[in-house]
């Protein structure tokens, strides 16, 4: 997958980074989340569409604020996307250290669905990762529910550089106005930093496993553990040895990180 990378080369600077104009953030470890829910963001992006204003998305759980914890070069990058609060990890954070949760999860697996549900206009969304097919049947399954749009594979995730070459080619000669890239995290969002610009598309999001859930692929939790939002206790379940060092080992460190930010302040320096 040409997305593996080590750094973030960012070469697109189009709007002022970390959230949109009215809209407040939060800081958890050293990423800037924004403060808004679902609603609030459909708004927001339906705004920018109208505008034809580029903007990029990343959500954030507990395993994605580890690793920019750990990684100065992944929360520089993530300074360029607009971060949305994913998971009940982050909304632990934010009570520990601002009093109260965000006002509502909004975790791709369920905020993209709801963003087409709530846009009626027809917009065009690339697709563009995950593994041969499964972008298809993700795109197969969003027509049937919201046939009101058009989804368009782009690609599976893992090509060589000549085909990422006529990737951008192809963005860039026939552009889209919601572009998923579901390469996982901090890879997608690195390669979205260093290659996507106002020339490929109008809003684009970093997705991680959203094509698998959205083409079967993966099974979601059942709805009382979803409500419970102990979804994770279910992709241990699902897949133990894949997730355990993410969920037995990293929310626990999480924690710890959040407290210490508490305690002693923000990881923005480092």
């Amino acid at each position: 997958m040409v997305a593996d990378m080590d750094t973030c080369q960012v070469t697109h600077r189009d709007t002022d980074p970390a959230t949109a104009p009215g809209f407040s953030t939060r800081e958890v470890l050293g990423v800037s989340v924004c403060v808004c829910d679902g609603a609030a963001a459909v708004d927001m992006i339906e705004g920018m569409l109208q505008a034809n204003e580029h903007r990029k998305f990343a959500f954030l759980n507990a395993n994605g604020a580890n690793i920019a914890f750990n990684d100065s070069n992944y929360r520089k990058c993530l300074d360029e996307f607009t971060v949305l609060p994913d998971g009940v990890g982050v909304d632990l954070a934010s009570r520990i250290l601002y009093g109260s949760p965000f006002p509502e999860n909004l975790n791709g697996t369920d905020f993209i669905p709801y963003l087409f549900a709530s846009l009626p206009k027809k917009l065009k969304v690339g697709l563009l990762g995950g593994m041969e097919g499964v972008a298809d049947e993700a795109a197969a399954s969003w027509s049937r529910r919201f046939p009101q749009h058009e989804f368009d594979v782009i690609s599976h995730g893992y090509f060589d550089g000549e085909k990422e070459s006529q990737i951008l080619a192809r963005l860039v000669d026939d552009p889209v106005d919601i572009l998923l890239v579901a390469f996982g995290n901090p890879k997608q969002e690195y390669w979205i930093a260093e290659h996507i610009g106002p020339s490929h598309g109008k809003v684009v999001f970093g997705v991680g496993a959203l094509f698998d859930f959205a083409a079967n692929r993966v099974s979601r939790a059942p709805q009382q553990l979803i409500s419970l939002r102990l979804e994770w206790v279910y992709r241990l379940w699902l897949e133990p040895k894949r997730m355990w060092r993410r969920y037995v080992l990293g929310n626990p460190t999480f924690v710890q990180r959040v407290i210490r930010q508490k305690l002693f302040g923000s990881r923005r320096s480092n």
